[in-house]
């Protein structure tokens, strides 16, 4: 691991420091639980925008799937 030094609101610091306690964690490891959860929410809107631009690009044609859906089970 490696130090940082960061610079927080003195209110965060405090909000950080009360869920830690609360969650009986340290408030290094709630900052680094917080920091992955928040990249993997970037890397998520990421692919999703990838995959939103890659349809504009080539979009669905009629029938492109229909040889699936014979395959599909729909369950009630």
């Amino acid at each position: 691991m490696k130090t940082v030094q960061m610079t927080l609101d003195e209110d965060l610091v405090a909000e950080v420091d009360k869920v830690a306690k609360k969650l009986g964690t340290t408030r290094s490891a709630l900052t680094r639980h917080a920091l992955r959860a928040a990249l993997n929410r970037i890397r998520e809107k990421e692919m999703e925008r990838k995959h939103r631009e890659g349809y504009i690009r080539k979009p669905v044609k009629h029938g492109e799937f229909s040889d699936w859906e014979a395959e599909q089970v729909w369950v009630d």
